[in-house]
């Protein structure tokens, strides 16, 4: 069986399933291939973080536009994704991590963003429940939270009533450029189309591979937990500078926190959590928030997402195929993003370009020897 579209997509993530939406509505052609169920990896099991607190300077462009998005997602999707904004707050746990912080908000602020300097005196005042360890804080009063489990399956519901197709359990097993476009094998069915988008996470970077333009990533496991219903006392969502603990409290009472890395196959795809960064992770939160001494945890789990080695996104055109459109490489901190990126992605498809800045995320960086270390580093979301 062949079927043939004006636009193939390989991922079911956020971004896979939003570029499927965007397109369909203008009118495109599209067939999405998910491995395995939509939003079950890297889009599904993260911390939530809808935030541009904290983001590499590349990224800005991208989540300013994005959390324009979130705050008309049930317009767009028919769901917000339980999004609320909380406001992120970045902590400092030393004067040089207070220096950080402090370097960060000068740098957004020519971005337009304004995050709002909290002093030792006035957390301790506003936040009492904060260790001693904490010794000042940054909020971006915009930010805030979501259901990662809704997201990419609204989407990709919102794209198949505008008309796209979108199938699960379709794990592309064989991908070639054939004459003017592309053809791939998938579930015993053959799929076809000019234009090619790579939105497969960890896996984008064998789909670049398969067409001459192989990526340094790796598998990214995040190490989740959830605790029993406490008594709710913590309005935030909570980074650090250095992003080895990020947690934020629910209205149920659920604190949903994470640190470290589990371990993952991704040939089978499994993964899952592990007890020490699980322990880890457990006490730098208490060290932060010593009320969680006696929560008793209830669920952890992981999923897997591509890192690269500057922690950020590949997004951008082939550099040896024509039609071949990438975005994948999000390392932990690609779910606030992915419904701007299927946007920005159509926009490539449709348009021919995009007003959002994407020279940072260019594939042609990682085959520069030359390439500055960059100083800036996004923690997971």
């Amino acid at each position: 069986m062949s079927r043939s579209a004006d636009v193939l997509i390989v991922g079911g993530g956020g971004a896979g399933a939003s570029a499927a939406l965007h397109l369909a509505r203008r009118g495109a052609k599209v067939i999405l291939l998910e491995r395995g169920l939509i939003g079950s990896q890297a889009s599904g099991v993260n911390h939530g973080g809808v935030r541009q607190q904290g983001r590499h300077p590349a990224e800005l462009p991208l989540a300013i536009r994005c959390r324009e998005m979130w705050g008309r997602m049930k317009e767009l999707v028919g769901t917000d994704a339980e999004f609320e904004v909380t406001g992120h707050l970045k902590l400092a746990r030393s004067a040089a991590e207070e220096a950080e912080l402090l370097r960060w908000n000068e740098m957004a602020a020519g971005y337009g963003l304004h995050p709002r300097m909290i002093g030792r005196n006035a957390i301790r005042a506003d936040h009492p429940y904060f260790a001693d360890c904490v010794v000042a804080g940054s909020l971006l009063e915009e930010d805030g939270a979501a259901n990662p489990r809704l997201l990419a399956p609204a989407f990709a519901h919102a794209a198949r009533e505008a008309g796209a197709t979108v199938l699960e359990r379709h794990p592309v097993t064989a991908m070639a450029r054939q004459g003017d476009g592309f053809v791939l094998e998938a579930a015993g069915e053959t799929f076809t189309a000019p234009i090619l988008l790579n939105t497969a996470g960890f896996w984008g970077g064998q789909v670049a591979a398969a067409f001459g333009e192989p990526v340094p990533i790796a598998p990214l496991s995040p190490n989740m937990m959830v605790t029993e219903p406490l008594p709710y006392f913590c309005p935030h969502s909570l980074g650090v500078v250095g992003g080895n603990v990020y947690l934020r409290q629910i209205r149920r009472g659920n604190v949903i926190f994470g640190g470290g890395r589990g371990e993952s196959d991704a040939a089978v795809p499994v993964s899952r959590p592990l007890p020490a960064p699980t322990f880890n992770a457990m006490q730098r939160a208490i060290e932060i928030l010593p009320q969680l001494a006696g929560a008793m945890i209830i669920r952890t789990w992981s999923g897997i997402d591509g890192e690269t080695p500057d922690d950020l996104p590949v997004l951008c055109r082939s550099r040896t195929t024509p039609g071949l459109i990438h975005g994948f490489g999000f390392s932990g901190h690609g779910f606030m993003l992915g419904p701007v990126v299927g946007a920005v992605l159509s926009e490539l498809v449709l348009d021919g370009g995009t007003e959002t800045p994407l020279e940072g995320f260019d594939i042609g960086r990682f085959a520069r020897q030359d390439a500055p270390e960059d100083v800036w580093k996004t923690p997971p979301e």
